[in-house]
């Protein structure tokens, strides 16, 4: 079991959990009080210690398990328990997915879309595999008391754990972030310091592709001319199945952690991913499926979903690099992509070559304006798809939507939260069909799932 830490000058209280929360804590109440104890599972006992207190809500620390639940599983070994990315590695398989079930089912009780009690929400689709399932690993790098840490900060903190070891990230991802640290070392380059805001390489981004088992590395760095970088980029390419090194400049200031600018170094200017028969190739700041193997489940079950027939427009919308629209290609008339993001829009041209997709354009922009401009153009809006980020569907979108009315729509969200409160809107002229959720990132509380939207008549 994993050991806790205790700070001996605070004082010992005893908790029983009563649920999860959404990040994965253990929820239980002390003297009336919420408190969240992450590491803690429903139906355990536990002695904590309270770190932080709020007007409504406490934050407390799991010192030991007095009482354990019959589905706790022990923590991977060799790891940090306050590493980001495995806040439910304690939590048995089975009970991981029941926990993404009740989500989505839990916000949908709390937003009250219409005839949100009737929306039929399926059982969890489980992952192929439940480790080793991550094919991009985003390190961050610094230099501590003259070592060198590379990999991922603890939740809510400045805090950087090394990470020799991660039991989700495939072995190549991992091993090749482990060698560019080596050689980082070795080479002495620049390690960028956010408290004396001194230049450097700050992320480490290694890519791999699981039909190709390419390998693409950027270099994340502040400031452009960092010495000696090119050297590393010629010694990284000497690293099993790497075939390309760029470098992606951003400032302090840029709260992302990807900037505007990248250049590539050395080697191809993209990867090729394969998923369900289909070529995808895939430049550095490229949206692509974390998850390569439950992708092909999330994007069947998707297709399925949308029920196409070869008459119809097919809208994808945050299209990415075309990996939905080229996937239903063959079943439509028409395909149309709208992406924000420049390279992803022509990396989505270039895989309809690969693929031979002749009835697929794709757009730049913003989805909440090109929408309305085709449907002033006369393209017909039979059905559509979208994949929006974490902050769900804008308001203006929706009602752009509600304008629109495409007859059917699929929408795959990674946030049961902003989901439930974009179908309190949408309700209002779609019945919401059914909703899939899918485990896209065992151990973490992350969700992912599918709803199907049908216009009312």
């Amino acid at each position: 079991m994993t050991k806790f830490t205790k700070n001996k000058s605070e004082k010992d209280i005893i908790i029983t959990i009563k649920r999860l929360g959404i990040n994965g804590e253990g929820i239980g109440y002390y003297k009336k009080k919420i408190i969240f104890i992450p590491g803690a599972l429903p139906g355990e006992v536990v002695v904590a210690k309270i770190t932080n207190s709020h007007p409504h809500y406490l934050e407390g620390e799991l010192i030991r398990v007095k009482e354990r639940s019959p589905h706790r599983v022990p923590f991977p070994k060799d790891v940090n328990p306050a590493t980001g990315g495995l806040e439910l590695a304690n939590l048995a398989y089975a009970q991981q997915l029941e926990f993404k079930q009740h989500l989505i089912l839990d916000a949908l009780r709390k937003y009250h879309p219409r005839n949100y009690n009737k929306i039929k929400v399926k059982k969890t689709l489980a992952a192929p595999d439940q480790w080793h399932y991550r094919n991009k690993a985003q390190y961050q790098i610094e230099t501590y008391k003259h070592k060198t840490r590379l990999g991922l900060y603890a939740p809510n903190s400045h805090h950087l754990i090394d990470l020799p070891t991660m039991p989700t990230q495939s072995k190549a991802t991992q091993k090749t972030e482990r060698a560019i640290k080596h050689l980082i070392d070795k080479l002495h380059l620049h390690i960028a310091d956010y408290r004396r805001h001194l230049d450097g390489i700050k992320t480490v981004v290694v890519r791999e592709s699981q039909s190709s088992h390419e390998i693409q590395v950027t270099l994340i760095t502040i400031g452009k001319h960092i010495p000696g970088l090119k050297k590393l980029a010629q010694e990284i390419m000497k690293l099993p199945n790497v075939v390309s090194v760029f470098q992606n400049e951003t400032q302090w200031q840029n709260p992302q952690v990807w900037g505007n600018k990248t250049t590539k170094l050395l080697g191809k200017s993209h990867i090729t991913e394969s998923i369900l028969d289909k070529k995808f190739k895939l430049s550095p700041r490229a949206f692509f499926q974390l998850n390569p193997a439950q992708t092909i489940i999330l994007y069947s079950e998707a297709l399925k979903l949308l029920d196409l027939t070869p008459e119809q427009t097919l809208i994808d919308a945050y299209s990415g690099v075309g990996t939905l629209g080229i996937l239903a290609s063959d079943q439509v008339r028409q395909v149309i992509g709208i992406e924000s993001i420049p390279e992803a829009v022509e990396d989505a041209q270039e895989n309809c070559h690969l693929n031979h997709v002749r009835n697929a354009e794709y757009v730049q922009g913003n989805v909440e304006k090109v929408l309305p401009d085709l449907k002033k153009q006369g393209v017909p809006i039979d059905a559509l798809i979208v994949d929006p980020p974490r902050t769900g569907l804008n308001k203006k979108l929706i009602k752009t939507l509600l304008e629109v009315k495409p007859k059917t729509f699929v929408y795959i969200s990674c946030n049961p939260s902003t989901l439930a409160k974009d179908l309190v809107l949408l309700s209002e002229a779609y019945d919401v069909r059914v909703i899939k959720p899918v485990d896209m990132m065992p151990q973490t509380p992350r969700w992912e799932g599918i709803t199907k939207l049908t216009l009312r008549k």
